[in-house]
């Protein structure tokens, strides 16, 4: 696995209004060399296809087509997150200011010794904070 993939970025390949240089780069990455996500990932980026169908940014169709392009990519969920949710993931949120579920992409960075993907600003402000090589933001 070659990076810790935040909901934004992986959000940012379905809009192509979102679509800039380091969101290619960071997808040619992933489809390469893989990904590794805590298992709320696959909730978060379901939700925001969701939601942009509701404000019909999006029809059901393209919302199934994306999630089927997303699960042919090599994004594998880390099965220790979990173990960690009230520990190591607390005390990041804590620290940072940041939800539970941001701060369980940055304790599986941190613990994987990986890059973090994220184009949300506070998990990649946390993530240079906590000496995490942060791609995209």
């Amino acid at each position: 696995m070659s990076l810790v993939l935040d909901g934004s970025v992986a959000l940012s390949w379905c809009f192509l209004d979102e679509h800039t240089e380091a969101s290619h780069i960071i997808l040619e990455t992933v489809a390469e060399k893989g990904a590794l996500v805590p298992p709320i990932w696959r909730f978060e980026v379901a939700n925001g296809l969701q939601i942009a169908v509701r404000r019909k940014r999006i029809n059901q169709s393209f919302r199934g087509r994306a999630l089927r392009y997303l699960a042919g990519l090599d994004i594998v969920t880390d099965s220790e997150c979990a173990a960690n949710a009230w520990t190591a993931s607390v005390i990041l949120a804590d620290r940072h200011q940041l939800t539970i579920y941001d701060a369980s992409y940055l304790e599986l960075a941190q613990r994987r010794r990986l890059d973090l993907a994220a184009f949300d600003k506070a998990l990649a402000a946390a993530g240079r904070a906590e000496a995490v090589n942060v791609i995209g933001a």
